[in-house]
């Protein structure tokens, strides 16, 4: 059985390992890297936590027994608080197809609701092909909007959005 348990101070080593699985195994799917998180300081682990915790943003886990097998969070957009954008989103290979992504998308768009958002946004490179096909089969359609990839700019990033109402 799936737990969704939101990111605390008290399971920060969790999420710090799961955080750091995640940006292994999928490279390019984040905008940040192994190299420079795995370097972070317990202090910098907290204060993303901190962050992550908050009325403007949230981060969840989802446990399989004592297993972390995945990760997502949002954050409210601050300059337009009825929108929010889903991020963070990864799910263990060996959980995937499960409905672990399903389980910690509709946990953080139950978040994003409470928060008074009505569309949650994210990005998903080009090359996530999997990732895309996900999105699409919950509900997220493209919206044209396009940018290069921060971490390698001869990828494409696509924002995808979907109502939340």
């Amino acid at each position: 059985m799936i737990a969704i348990e939101p990111i605390t101070a008290q399971n920060m080593q969790t999420f710090k390992d799961v955080r750091l699985r995640a940006l292994s195994d999928s490279p390019s799917a984040f905008g940040s890297t192994y190299a420079r998180e795995s370097q972070f300081t317990e202090a910098e682990w907290m204060e993303r936590v901190g962050r992550w915790s908050r009325d403007k943003g949230v981060g969840y886990l989802a446990m399989d027994g004592e297993i972390a097998c995945g990760i997502a969070g949002a954050l409210i957009d601050q300059e337009d608080t009825t929108r929010a954008d889903l991020i963070s989103m990864w799910t263990a290979p060996s959980h995937r197809q499960l409905g672990v992504g399903r389980l910690l998308v509709d946990r953080v768009i139950g978040w994003a609701q409470s928060r008074g958002a009505r569309r949650m946004l994210l990005m998903v490179t080009s090359k996530n092909e999997s990732a895309i096909l996900f999105y699409k089969r919950i509900g997220f359609t493209f919206t044209g909007r396009t940018e290069p990839y921060p971490n390698d700019p001869a990828l494409i990033e696509f924002e995808m959005s979907r109502e939340i109402l």
